[in-house]
């Protein structure tokens, strides 16, 4: 997919609540697989350096923690219904 020069083609809707508890899977796994040394989570967080790809771990578990906080916040803060039906 070519890179967008701006952002007014671009339109969503809000993110649902399946839809972040399925983010905040993804980050967990991310987490996991980085904290067990996986072969895939560094190279997805890598980049290019002088002697290949290097990555940064910290750097890395940093920022997947901070998008976790983000999205359990946004899930948090979504508005809670309880529906009961009176007879």
């Amino acid at each position: 997919m070519a890179d967008l020069s701006g952002l007014s083609s671009v339109s969503g809707a809000p993110l649902t609540e399946t839809q972040i508890w399925g983010i905040l899977s993804q980050i967990d796994l991310d987490i996991t697989n980085l904290l067990r040394d996986g072969k895939l989570s560094a190279l997805k967080y890598a980049l290019p350096g002088a002697a290949g790809r290097t990555a940064d771990r910290a750097g890395n578990l940093r920022a997947l923690l901070e998008a976790r906080s983000y999205y359990q916040a946004l899930l948090t803060s979504r508005p809670g219904w309880e529906v009961s039906v009176g007879e």
